[in-house]
């Protein structure tokens, strides 16, 4: 099925898949080796959307460079800027304040679900059903509007802040928050019933996209790609940071390895979600939402690493610091660019409609991939 592919054989066809405008947000360009309807060889080609956001973080401060992660994985910014917090944290060896850990962690578990809730909406519409986004969008917008009550954005949060979080929470936050939790536990009905439980969604996703957890291993998969194939890998539970330690909540695993287990592993990711927000809502501490750091911020010298778990996998940030007031190299593992790398090897011997059905459970947003 995986054979290797040198010279084209006769009846091969290579043809071009995407981009299809430069402008949008993101654009992944494939060339697909063909025979007749089978895949014989994927070859991502990236760098339509690269604009060097490394290299620009290095002339940033290090109160600055934190919000140029929101433009990597844009449905993970809190959680992105999350990370690039504890990383200067761990440098400045600075306490946070728990209320501004607390808050973190329900802003984090927030756009979990939100990311998810597009993916979902997404997923199903690439396959043909169209309804399902709508659904979709019903309960992620709620979750928008309550960011930009407090956070004055909805998509780019810039919120996260070296020792806590920029302002507190609105007043209405947490009502609005246990308003969010009761309307998904009556919707979430509908997700199964639209899409789960849908026999041909599940003819295009059963045994389609095969990932051993080998494999997810060695490619270096994490998040729900690698989960998908029974293989643990959650920072929040391997790795805790902020208050996650704390917090009662599963890691979700399937052992299916197909296109349809990494489907289900987010559909119950956003239940833990839940789960999380649930805990804290009601249990958010008093004190301050910041604990008090200089106006220019020096790292001593010397490297610096943190990783988190978004909504896709594991990002890492690794800082090198000459002991200025910017980073001398800044250097980001997100979990895009690994997950996208399996795409080849799941992809061979299968048939092309299968290939929406893949990258759909990969999960990519390419500016993640992309930087």
């Amino acid at each position: 099925m995986y054979e290797e592919i040198g010279t084209n054989q006769e009846g091969d066809v290579i043809i071009n898949v995407g981009p299809q405008h430069p402008a949008t947000h993101g654009v992944l360009h494939l060339v697909l080796t063909l025979n007749g309807e089978t895949i014989r060889k994927v070859e991502p080609h990236l760098g339509y959307i690269h604009r060097s956001i490394e290299k620009m973080c290095e002339s940033l401060t290090y109160r600055q460079f934190i919000y140029v992660t929101s433009r990597m994985d844009y449905l993970s910014a809190h959680i992105n800027n999350h990370a690039c917090a504890l990383c200067v944290e761990r440098g400045l060896q600075v306490e946070i304040p728990r209320r501004a850990q607390t808050i973190r962690v329900l802003m984090d578990e927030l756009t979990r679900i939100a990311s998810h809730e597009l993916w979902w909406g997404a997923l199903a519409m690439d396959l043909g059903a169209f309804t399902p986004f709508f659904h979709a969008f019903r309960e992620r917008e709620t979750i928008n509007d309550i960011m930009e009550e407090t956070c004055g954005a909805r998509l780019t949060m810039n919120y996260m802040v070296p020792g806590g979080v920029m302002q507190d929470i609105h007043p209405n936050f947490q009502g609005r928050v246990k308003n969010f939790i009761q309307l998904y536990k009556r919707k979430i009905h509908e997700y199964d019933e639209l899409v789960t439980g849908n026999i041909i969604f599940q003819n295009r996703m059963k045994e389609v996209g095969i990932l051993s957890a080998e494999d997810a291993v060695s490619y270096g998969c994490s998040g729900p790609t690698a989960r998908g194939s029974g293989v643990s890998c959650d920072i929040r539970k391997y790795d805790p940071y902020d208050i996650y330690g704390e917090l009662e909540f599963d890691e979700v695993l399937e052992t299916g390895c197909d296109s349809f287990a990494r489907y289900m592993v987010r559909i119950r990711e956003m239940q833990q979600s839940v789960r999380i927000v649930e805990q804290l809502i009601d249990n958010i501490p008093d004190g301050d939402f910041v604990a008090k750091t200089k106006a220019v911020l020096k790292l001593p010298k010397g490297e610096f690493y943190q990783r988190v778990e978004t909504a896709r996998g594991e990002l890492g940030v690794y800082i090198i610091s000459e002991g200025g007031t910017t980073p001398y190299r800044i250097k980001f593992r997100s979990p895009g660019f690994s997950n996208l790398s399996v795409l080849d090897h799941i992809a061979r011997g299968s048939k092309l409609g299968d290939l929406v059905a893949m990258m759909g459970t990969l999960d990519l947003v390419i500016p993640d991939i992309d930087r």
